[in-house]
């Protein structure tokens, strides 16, 4: 009886000292600059940089003074120097950045020739994989925009998605792999392998002061132009110009559902045109 209250006193004592005990980080935490680094390598010549994390091997390896970074992954972040507020995630993510500030990169190889470009997102397998200083460029998808060097603006969702832009900017491309000098340009999907585009809240609409939209081929958007200064060989249509002749233009209101300001509108009555010529008119 009495052994079994020694031991119960014994056993109250220590778990009185161990509220007291510290945990021990495994490998290294500097609680003066609030750091932490787990893997050979990780965070070594690290001097002022504050608040940074390093997991893996030779993770935030070059890192001197900057802060608020995190690195997990073998060489993620290994030549950072002074570099800010960047997250790598995944192996030699972010690998060539030295001094690029609020990178996120997630994926192997995501953002890994990154240098000195600043504020670029980067999701999967070696997305914007070649960027050196481009900026704002946002890669979702394997290799997305894995081409683009110092291209900045850039959105590209999907694999392989703006693959093919190198230096071009305010560039969108879905599900499209875009063409290299592309700049300012809007791709969504592929040609021919995507056949057909369903958008809703269009169809049915009345658009009181817009104007028509061509469709090309290529499935280019566009509009025509009917000023003399872009045309040529402008020649008299004869015979062809009667059917447009016996058309009749009028002017007109929407009614007011379509067209609450009542804008005043020209143009031809579709009921008046397919009397004159069937095939000039488009049902629905």
């Amino acid at each position: 009886m009495k052994i079994r209250f020694s031991l119960a006193i014994v056993g109250v004592a220590l778990f009185g000292l161990q509220q007291l005990t510290r945990a021990q980080c495994p490998q290294s935490c500097d609680d003066s600059l609030s750091n932490t680094a787990l893997g050979s390598g990780a965070l070594v010549n690290n001097t002022t940089g504050i608040s940074d994390t390093a997991i893996g091997f030779e993770a935030l390896f070059s890192n001197t003074t900057g802060g608020g970074n995190t690195a997990t992954g073998s060489q993620a972040l290994i030549s950072n120097t002074t570099g800010q507020a960047n997250t790598a995630t995944g192996d030699t993510a972010l690998l060539a950045n030295t001094t690029g500030l609020d990178n996120t990169a997630t994926g192997g190889g995501a953002l890994a020739f990154n240098t000195t470009g600043y504020q670029n997102t980067a999701t999967g397998f070696a997305a914007l994989l070649n960027n050196t200083t481009g900026i704002n460029n946002t890669a979702d998808g394997h290799a997305a925009l894995r081409s683009n060097t110092t291209g900045n603006n850039n959105i590209a969702v999907g694999y392989r998605s703006g693959l093919n832009l190198t230096t071009g900017g305010n560039n969108i491309d879905i599900g499209n792999a875009g063409a290299a000098g592309d700049n300012n340009k809007i791709r969504i999907g592929t040609t021919g392998t995507q056949t057909a585009t369903f958008i809703a809240g269009i169809s049915g609409v009345t658009v009181p002061a817009g104007v028509g939209v061509i469709v090309g081929t290529d499935g280019k958007l566009g509009t025509v132009v009917s000023s003399e200064r872009f045309k040529d060989k402008v020649q008299p249509m004869d015979k062809a110009s009667e059917a447009i002749l016996a058309l009749k233009p009028v002017t007109f209101l929407y009614k007011k559902q379509l067209d609450p300001d009542g804008l005043p509108q020209f143009g031809l009555v579709a009921e008046q045109v397919e009397k004159v010529n069937p095939h000039l008119v488009a049902r629905d």
